[in-house]
């Protein structure tokens, strides 16, 4: 009688078990909540007849992107490369893909708060003694003025705008590197007759209404009166052409 007993219990355990795997496999088979994309890196449709403009950056771009689309709508089809363009060096790799085959009438674009970052080994952004820039100045003026080679060929306007400035205390980054990098980029723009959307003199003339403290990043609002700059540069170039 005892062994039936304990057969049973055996039995009843097993059971459980099998139906406790079942419903973890089913929780695990569950998708997952898609991630919502970020508003600025959701691809258009452009609306025919109206030029085409391309916002090349990493997250600062993102910020002004959706707002520069408000203020242009109507006026051009404003599009961003579906990603943070980060540093020059993936400028480089992905300059191609985010050109695609259309024509383009302006291309605003930016790299350097990447470039001038700190990270490790592992590529994670750190402080400042703990690791190295991840795109050396030399690297940098290198990298720029190859993609200024490439995007010269599409035969759009250009405009670079000026790196926005690195405030005192901003992780992995140093206070006074964008102007050096910006400096840099001068150069290469002066050297390709490349216009210039300087950002970050207006940015510094108003940082401390804008921009978030001891960040790189600007607040909505901050970024809504960058987005006004860069219209003011984008239909200048437009009204040229």
């Amino acid at each position: 009688m005892r062994g039936s007993r304990v057969a049973c219990l055996m039995r009843v355990l097993g059971l459980l078990a099998v139906c406790a795997t079942m419903v973890s496999a089913a929780e695990a088979g569950k998708a997952r909540p898609a991630r919502r994309v970020n508003p600025a890196l959701e691809q258009i449709e452009d609306v025919p007849g109206l030029p085409r403009v391309l916002l090349i950056g990493d997250s600062i771009s993102m910020g002004y992107t959706v707002p520069v689309r408000e203020l242009l709508k109507g006026k051009a089809n404003v599009h961003h490369p579906p990603v943070n363009c980060g540093p020059t060096t993936r400028g480089l790799e992905g300059l191609d893909e985010w050109l695609g085959e259309k024509k383009w009438d302006v291309i605003h674009f930016n790299f350097g708060l990447h470039d001038l970052k700190y990270i490790n080994a592992k590529g994670a952004l750190v402080p400042v003694a703990e690791g190295h820039q991840q795109v050396p100045i030399d690297g940098y003026r290198k990298n720029l003025d190859a993609i200024v080679t490439r995007l010269k060929k599409t035969g759009a306007a250009l405009i670079w705008a000026s790196t926005t400035p690195v405030p005192e205390g901003a992780a992995g980054r140093v206070k006074g590197d964008a102007a050096r990098y910006n400096a840099v980029a001068a150069a290469v723009m002066k050297k390709h007759g490349v216009a210039t959307d300087d950002l970050y003199t207006f940015a510094l003339e108003r940082l401390e209404k804008i921009q978030r403290p001891k960040n790189v990043h600007f607040t909505p609002e901050g970024s809504k009166a960058l987005a006004e700059q860069v219209v003011k540069h984008v239909l200048k170039a437009l009204d040229a052409g």
